[in-house]
């Protein structure tokens, strides 16, 4: 689905809760053995707070906790499919209130910092020890000063999906490695008559995508790291990054009226236009094909769509194979029992993980799923990310909320036309020495 940027929130709607106590889908594979298995175990009903709100990923999700509560039958699931905007503030107040839910989404890095000041995250480290192992270094990006307060179940790389038949159309051969390559794209795509790139700008957190690639095409991953480290964007690279975006913006790529589009909620957002053939591109996570195939009839939607990392910037210090990415994860509260983080390791298990993977939800966590991995371009896109020389972490997720939060609504004020490069940087500076 979508792992969560920090932008403009819409109007909160009442999340669906559908209790699992006794659905009957059968496991695939073994449900996990902690304390959630003794049968002296209390029974108890864990709320779960995900951004799973449409099929296929909603559909996964009730299968699982099914799965897991016919191996457990003490152990039932209350789920609350949540759109992924809202939780820039359901989550915070509800770990200011007496009563959170007992899983939620959770995205690590500088967020989850800030989450567990609240003292309502669970530190799951010695519940997690015997297996976390499996995961390699992706489980670090969910950990707080080396304790493991989140476990991801996927991870996510940002690039270009784009139409095939549409750059055909348009008598354009292949992707664009170069930034003048893709302006000379989005001249052919104009003349005919094509929309070149779609945004969704309404949720704001898309417009980040842009000016975040253009400081991993600028700047160098030591001082990208040392930035991130630091929270600090002063290095002139990054001045450099938002310059380069006016200069882009200028050549009106986007969509008319792009700043009121959202960016995966119907057939008129920014991957809907991609699904629906009404532009040729977006910068978007490789979760962007689920998204599209919810938003269009087009049963060979897949065969038309390619990918392409973000193209290099002539002068710039980054290396171009360097990319933005994430992942989305979970995190238990301090009320919730040790059932919780069972039901973590279940979801990490490679027969879970392989579901997940059927669904389009991401790259696998567990590297033991990725033979289930039958894409031809998502395994293009784990292979470019195991090549890669540095993953950067999204900017508002890396940083503490409220810097996060200074990051998308800069760039996103910035698309609108409110403020200049300097001012991106003086904002997130600011917001930095309040935080």
């Amino acid at each position: 689905m979508r792992s969560i940027r920090n932008g403009a929130v819409l109007a909160v709607a009442a999340a669906t809760a559908l209790t699992l106590a006794a659905c009957g889908s059968s496991s695939s594979g073994g449900a996990g053995s902690g304390s959630a298995s003794n049968s002296g175990a209390s029974a108890v009903t864990l709320t779960w707070w995900n951004n799973a709100t449409a099929d296929p990923l909603k559909g996964v999700w009730a299968s699982v906790a099914g799965s897991y509560h016919t191996a457990h039958p003490k152990v039932a699931f209350q789920i609350d499919p949540i759109q992924n905007e809202q939780f820039t503030t359901k989550i915070p107040l509800a770990l200011q209130s007496g009563s959170p839910p007992d899983i939620y989404q959770q995205w690590g890095g500088g967020q989850e910092a800030t989450q567990v000041k609240s003292g309502k995250v669970m530190n799951i480290t010695k519940l997690v020890a015997p297996w976390i192992g499996q995961l390699g270094s992706a489980a670090e990006g969910w950990q707080v000063n080396g304790q493991q307060y989140g476990i991801p179940y996927d991870l996510h790389m940002v690039g270009f999906w784009y139409r095939k038949d549409l750059f055909s159309k348009a008598g354009i051969a292949s992707p664009p490695a170069t930034m003048t390559e893709l302006n000379a794209d989005v001249t052919k795509l104009k003349a005919a008559h094509i929309v070149p790139i779609a945004v969704g700008s309404k949720d704001r957190w898309p417009d980040a995508f842009w000016w975040e690639y253009f400081a991993l095409r600028d700047c160098s991953s030591t001082v990208l790291k040392a930035s991130m480290k630091a929270i600090n964007l002063s290095n002139p690279c990054f001045l450099k990054a938002g310059e380069d975006l006016q200069a882009f913006m200028k050549t009106k790529p986007f969509q008319p009226g792009f700043l009121g589009t959202a960016s995966q909620q119907g057939a008129g957002s920014s991957a809907g236009m991609v699904a629906n053939g009404k532009a040729a591109m977006e910068l978007q996570g490789d979760w962007d094909p689920g998204v599209m195939s919810a938003l269009s009839t087009d049963k060979s939607l897949n065969s038309k769509l390619g990918w392409f990392p973000f193209p290099a910037v002539t002068g710039g210090a980054g290396a171009p194979t360097t990319l933005l990415g994430g992942g989305d994860g979970f995190s238990c509260t301090t009320g919730a029992t040790a059932a919780c983080a069972d039901f973590l390791k279940y979801i990490d298990s490679a027969p879970v993980q392989k579901k997940l993977v059927g669904a389009n939800v991401g790259l696998p966590a567990n590297p033991a799923a990725a033979s289930a991995l039958t894409d031809p371009t998502l395994r293009q896109i784990l292979a470019y990310s195991h090549a890669s020389p540095y993953i950067q972490n999204y900017f508002d997720i890396a940083f503490p909320t409220n810097v996060g939060q200074a990051v998308d609504n800069a760039v996103a004020d910035f698309f609108a036309g409110q403020g200049t490069p300097q001012t991106i940087i003086t904002t997130v500076n600011q917001a930095a020495s309040t935080s």
